[in-house]
């Protein structure tokens, strides 16, 4: 059961169904048997939970997404990003999407290729940026120029990527997808520290995320 208010909205509804659909995606797929068994999971009725998806899995897939972008923000207020630096503050803000995730990554394996249907490529992409905007955001990115949009593609790129690691991943927490995506970013700051020093521009020890994380060219998901 869940805390729904006495006359919930159809966006109540969606927000509120989304986690107990993930857990029985994980099982039956993102079909709309789904539907009824996690209605019947928060007390909604089947009827109304049908009326609150009626795009089908695309939509599931969106408010379970959804979902996440506000448990995580949830995780990592303000408050406990304000000292981390920007580098740090994105590495907590993935790794705290992994953490929810982990519960259902069955459920995120079957989400995914439902993505990379072609059908689905463009509304994938909104979704992976989506997840990107959410996360600069949190970290405090105001950026209002062509580094607003160079940011998003480049952030949603490193996760989609290490979504892929993630959802084959059996190391204990899984310690190898933190591993990779430490990887990812590491090798992108060597080489733009690399390149500072040889242009001479002498800010190497200062350089954000959205110069080197805009290195990384991997197709988003």
């Amino acid at each position: 059961m869940t805390d729904l208010p006495a006359d919930p909205t159809l966006d109540e509804i969606r927000a509120a169904l989304a986690p107990a659909i993930a857990r029985h995606a994980a099982f039956d797929g993102w079909r709309a048997a789904v539907l009824p068994m996690a209605a019947g999971d928060i007390g909604v009725d089947a009827d109304v939970a049908a009326l609150a998806f009626p795009g089908g899995a695309m939509e599931m897939i969106d408010a379970w997404f959804a979902h996440i972008d506000a448990r995580m923000l949830d995780a990592l207020p303000p408050q406990a990003l304000a000292a981390m630096s920007i580098r740090q503050k994105i590495t907590a803000l993935v790794e705290a999407r992994l953490m929810l995730l982990s519960r259902d990554r069955e459920a995120l394996r079957r989400a995914m290729a439902v993505l990379a249907m072609p059908t689905n490529v463009v509304r994938a992409g909104k979704l992976g940026w989506r997840a990107a905007d959410v996360m600069w955001r949190a970290a405090g990115d105001t950026s209002t120029d062509y580094n607003h949009y160079s940011k998003r593609a480049s952030l949603g790129a490193l996760y989609a990527t290490t979504l892929l690691a993630f959802v084959d991943d059996e190391s204990e927490g899984h310690a190898d997808t933190r591993a990779f995506l430490a990887r990812r970013i590491d090798g992108v700051m060597r080489f733009e520290k690399t390149k500072a020093r040889l242009l001479g521009s002498g800010d190497g020890e200062r350089l954000s995320l959205s110069r080197f994380i805009g290195r990384l060219r991997y197709p988003v998901i």
